[in-house]
């Protein structure tokens, strides 16, 4: 990561919480009368619809949705109101929401899809009545007009060639098991690929599961059956998508006897993850620096919402199963190791040295310098 991108990230995540509760982002009062959807005359209030797709993953809550509404504030002078909404993982409620910001009459409409294909005659119905949308994290179907994520393909690369290096000359001589994410999410086919990519021909993969939901307890369930179907003797390793999953996964290593545990990948730097990987029970995850996505889908959604060409935002295009030439901003990753804690997560302030470092991993940190 850049030095540039360290100072923004550090400044944003320092004020993150604060600004969730100075920044516009409150349903509608009782009342209040509805403005018209689209773009916002020149110099008004504008009104953005931000729908998030669950809250079991702790970066939405924690990181997006605050990080957001801060840039969002700073760049409209406090004259915008973001109406809010989590879809808790259920796609049938997320049409739903995209239902009541037409209905509230938003400017702009920003979605990371729960169900990037469900998503789709919704993101229509908001184009029909003059609503512009932002697809934010993942590429939801349907006619986008905006998107910013991060290099997902890359993402699974980082991945493999991490596990590859944990494996060493172990690569070969055992079989490893792929714990990919849910089939309903466009990015965990990204993950797969980018991983396929470095690890086919190089390792055996003797089981591999798309997880649904991303549940870590689904993916407890599917090790568990991974470890009974191969033998525990025979598991080198574990391509996990995703912190919260790799949870699910060293907990069912540890129940089968493993010891010591094969390395274990991840994904998203939450806190847990980076406490296992301080431990030595989770080898890597990926971190995403959250600021700068949420703060490239605010100026997408400002600059929108004011009718204003996105030339000066977007830095490349991408294609959607049903949409070409999308506008995009994606943004690159850093593989997490106990390596480089303190030059990533603490440097850009995201955990302190004293978040990461409990009682329970207090020696362990010692060992790496974090204290």
């Amino acid at each position: 990561m850049n030095t540039r991108m360290r100072r923004a990230a550090v400044a944003v995540a320092a004020t993150a919480m604060a600004a969730s509760l100075a920044a516009c982002g409150s349903a509608k009062e009782a009342g209040e009368k509805p403005k018209e959807s689209g773009s916002a005359a020149a110099g008004g209030a504008i009104k953005i619809g931000l729908l998030l797709p669950e809250n079991q993953t702790a970066r939405y809550e924690k990181f997006d949705k605050p990080l957001f509404e801060k840039k969002v504030a700073e760049l409209t002078g406090g004259k915008a109101e973001v109406v809010y909404a989590n879809a808790k993982q259920d796609a049938t409620t997320q049409n739903s929401q995209v239902d009541t910001m037409i209905t509230n009459k938003v400017n702009v409409l920003v979605v990371d899809a729960v169900d990037s294909k469900a998503i789709a005659g919704s993101v229509k119905k908001a184009k029909e009545a003059g609503i512009p949308v932002v697809a934010y994290d993942r590429l939801a179907e349907g006619p986008i007009d905006a998107y910013t994520s991060f290099d997902n393909e890359e993402v699974g690369k980082v991945q493999g060639k991490a596990l590859l290096e944990a494996l060493g000359d172990k690569a070969g001589s055992g079989q490893i098991v792929m714990m990919n994410g849910s089939v309903t999410d466009p990015n965990a086919a990204l993950f797969k690929k980018g991983a396929h990519s470095v690890l086919d021909g190089k390792v055996t993969i003797g089981k591999e599961y798309d997880t649904k939901e991303w549940k870590p307890e689904n993916a407890n369930t599917n090790m568990a059956g991974a470890v009974s179907a191969l033998g525990k003797d025979k598991i080198v390793g574990v391509y996990s998508a995703n912190d919260g999953m790799a949870g699910g996964i060293i907990t069912a290593l540890k129940a089968a006897g493993m010891d010591p545990l094969p390395p274990v990948t991840g994904q998203d730097a939450e806190l847990a993850g980076v406490q296992r990987i301080v431990a030595g029970e989770q080898f890597m995850s990926v971190y995403k620096p959250y600021a700068p996505e949420a703060e490239a889908a605010a100026k997408m959604a400002v600059a929108l919402a004011k009718g204003e060409k996105l030339d000066g935002v977007t830095t490349s295009k991408v294609d959607s199963p049903t949409t070409k030439g999308i506008a995009s901003v994606l943004v690159p990753v850093v593989s997490l190791t106990k390596n480089n804690i303190k030059d990533t997560v603490i440097k850009d302030g995201v955990y302190t040295a004293d978040e990461i470092c409990t009682d329970k991993y207090a020696a362990a940190c010692t060992t790496l310098g974090l204290k």
